[in-house]
């Protein structure tokens, strides 16, 4: 996590005349951007500048630099749209990426036999899938991403992540004003909630930045991040994935370009599923709590000679969901939702690389490994908004998944997906044999009866109590 608060400076760029760039740019205090944003109390209240404001706030930003300073802050005070300062989110994103990742490597357009390779892969992994699932392939196109691609491409959905929280967030802020206060104090709320817009847009454009680093496709968190229909692979990330891995590096691309393609099937041919997730992600944020008292202490001791505290709190983390039966449900409910997608995803690539490839058991226990650990981005979005996106139960349910596939055959298996209410439970998880031979419930004599009701067909109601009376004799 970058310690540059709330887009308050700049994040450094590469020079454009390489190492003697880099040489003028530490000699002008550049590069790096300044140590503290906007100068805020470089020593302190009695530091360097102390006695001539504008030395104090300003002193420590070369001339190059102030310019885009008083830019950025301009565009931070005058947001007036949503929760969260999204153009500020994509340009802080772009920003990171540029800077590279900590092992060195820089971001790079993708080059045509990079993305000929992919298209090949994802051909390839269609066609095995085919044998391991029902359901067909759900790739209209297959694509090759640069890192900045990728956070074009999926901005809009951590849009529709992040809103919910950050929108609670925002209107925690101006409610931490006595209420007698409010009506006075319309521009300070509203000066608030672009502060706030701008705090959480340079916090998850930093994240989704350190992100695009990471992620080897579009699908790497079990939720649908980018457009329908196009399975994308990042090529300059499965090189770093695979790097010390020992595995050679058309079986890595393969590999991975299998479980891109058996997500982009399981969410183009179960069309509830996006929205279930999604839904399920708006009601855990739903019962997120915010801590007013931390908020109000944070904004009653706001020092402008020190920004830093409120980007402190923020990654401290604000937010707790509410002990609740209600918010127990929720969690539940998402965390589940998760395990199966990723658990389905796992089976079934599982099935359909273990008698082709050498190395499917150790790609699959990798693949394994770094979901349930997750990596610093996905730690930043737990802070951020109280969740993390990662399924807790993976094994066990890629073990449910295996069990119905042995028991009901690959049809059977992937029949439950076609109702929400249909698929396993938390509880189902904890004894998946008991729900592989539960006895499957057969609803058409209900649907007949019902249809028949409904259309007035023998034109009286069928006697449901009657028929509990039978069945209750019949028990005893």
């Amino acid at each position: 996590m970058s310690d540059t608060p709330f887009g308050f400076g700049l994040p450094p760029e590469e020079p454009e005349n390489g190492d003697e760039g880099k040489k003028k740019d530490q000699e002008s205090g550049g590069g790096q951007g300044p140590a503290n944003p906007f100068g805020f109390g470089p020593g302190g209240v009695g530091g360097p500048g102390a006695d001539n404001p504008l030395a104090a706030m300003f002193g420590s930003l070369n001339p190059n630099d102030l310019g885009a300073a008083f830019q950025q802050l301009g565009q931070m005070l005058s947001y007036e749209g949503g929760p969260v300062n999204w153009d500020m989110a994509k340009q802080i994103a772009r920003q990171t990426v540029a800077q590279g990742t900590s092992d060195g490597t820089k971001d790079a357009s993708v080059g045509p036999a990079e993305r000929t390779a992919v298209e090949e892969a994802v051909r390839l992994a269609d066609l095995w899938l085919d044998d391991a699932t029902s359901l067909p392939s759900g790739a209209g196109s297959a694509i090759a991403w640069s890192r900045a691609e990728w956070v074009e491409a999926t901005l809009p959905a951590w849009k529709e992540l992040v809103d919910p929280v950050a929108e609670r967030v925002g209107t925690a802020m101006g409610d931490v004003l006595p209420e007698e206060m409010q009506a006075m104090a319309g521009p300070l709320i509203g000066m608030m909630r672009s502060m706030g817009g701008a705090m959480f847009g340079t916090q998850i454009g930093q994240a989704v930045g350190v992100l695009a680093g990471e992620v080897v496709g579009s699908t790497d968190i079990g939720l649908p991040l980018g457009p329908a229909g196009k399975a994308a692979l990042l090529p300059m990330n499965i090189e770093s994935f695979g790097k010390d891995l020992g595995v050679p590096k058309d079986e890595v691309r393969l590999y991975l370009a299998l479980r891109e393609a058996a997500h982009q099937r399981l969410f183009a041919h179960v069309p509830w599923l996006r929205s279930h997730l999604f839904g399920a992600v708006d009601g855990y944020a739903r019962g997120i709590k915010v801590d007013t008292a931390k908020l109000e202490d944070v904004v009653g001791q706001f020092d402008p000679q020190n920004p830093e505290q409120l980007q402190d709190a923020l990654q401290q983390g604000m937010f707790q969901p509410e002990d609740t039966p209600q918010q127990k449900v929720a969690l539940a409910r998402l965390e589940t939702a998760l395990a199966l997608v990723e658990g389905w995803v796992d089976a079934v690539v599982h099935a359909a690389a273990k008698p082709r490839l050498s190395s499917a058991d150790a790609l699959r226990e990798t693949l394994r490994r770094r979901r349930a650990t997750g990596g610093p981005a996905e730690q930043t979005f737990a802070t951020l908004i109280g969740l993390e996106l990662r399924p807790r139960r993976l094994r066990d349910a890629s073990r449910l998944w295996a069990s119905l596939t042995d028991a009901r055959g690959v049809d059977g298996r992937d029949a439950l997906w076609a109702h929400p209410d249909m698929l396993p439970t938390a509880t189902d998880l904890d004894d998946p044999d008991g729900f592989v031979h539960r006895e499957q419930l057969d609803f058409s004599e209900l649907d007949k009866m019902l249809g028949e009701a409904a259309s007035g067909g023998s034109g009286t109601k069928p006697d449901l109590k009657k028929d509990d009376e039978t069945k209750d004799d019949d028990t005893e």
